[in-house]
């Protein structure tokens, strides 16, 4: 008995290990196919979601949900707009950040 309990936690060891490795979310590549829209109308815009790089996918990327349709639309990071998106985030980070070495 003691040998079963001791071959199936040594297989179980081995099925762990190889699905460690194992990509668990997405489809390992980018949502955005291309750069996206260089614009999009502010006022039509119920959410913004950045995706910074990863091993899944090497671009920056900035997914818009349409107020209306509910449709997710990529906006290029490099285009004006995207610039802004991203330099108020990095300072909503930063200040998060600071704030919290202060102890507030």
């Amino acid at each position: 008995m003691e040998q079963r309990l001791v071959s199936l936690l040594c297989l179980l060891l081995l099925i762990t290990a190889g699905i460690e490795g194992l990509s668990i979310g997405g489809k390992g590549r980018c949502l955005c196919i291309r750069n996206g829209s260089n614009f999009v109308k502010q006022k039509s815009i119920a959410k913004i979601e950045l995706l910074p790089k990863s091993s899944s996918c090497e671009h920056t990327e900035i997914i818009i949900t349409m107020k209306q349709s509910g449709k997710k639309r990529c906006l290029n990071p490099y285009s004006k707009m995207g610039k802004k998106i991203l330099a108020r985030s990095m300072k909503k980070r930063f200040l998060k950040i600071s704030l919290k070495k202060r102890g507030k």
